[in-house]
């Protein structure tokens, strides 16, 4: 199970980056895992992932989308082992 939450610091900045139309889908993707991930159960899908790592390179992405980004991106589930 997954033991990483979006924290109460990082939840009104990835809901500020949803609602902001300036914004680009990638960062509206990260945001939005960040929020659906208050519930413990839940994880960082890989297609979100994909999306959320692209935020940070971006020089025009703003902070909240940044670290909207980070905590979908380290609430990602650890892979399989084989």
């Amino acid at each position: 199970m997954q033991k990483r939450v979006t924290s109460p610091k990082v939840a009104p900045k990835a809901s500020s980056v949803l609602s902001s139309p300036a914004t680009s889908a990638k960062s509206k993707t990260g945001a939005g895992s960040a929020l659906s991930q208050v519930d413990p159960k839940k994880v960082t899908s890989k297609a979100a992932a994909t999306q959320a790592s692209k935020v940070p390179r971006n020089g025009r992405t703003s902070s909240a989308a940044k670290s909207a980004a980070g905590s979908a991106l380290s609430q990602r589930a650890e892979a399989k082992r084989r």
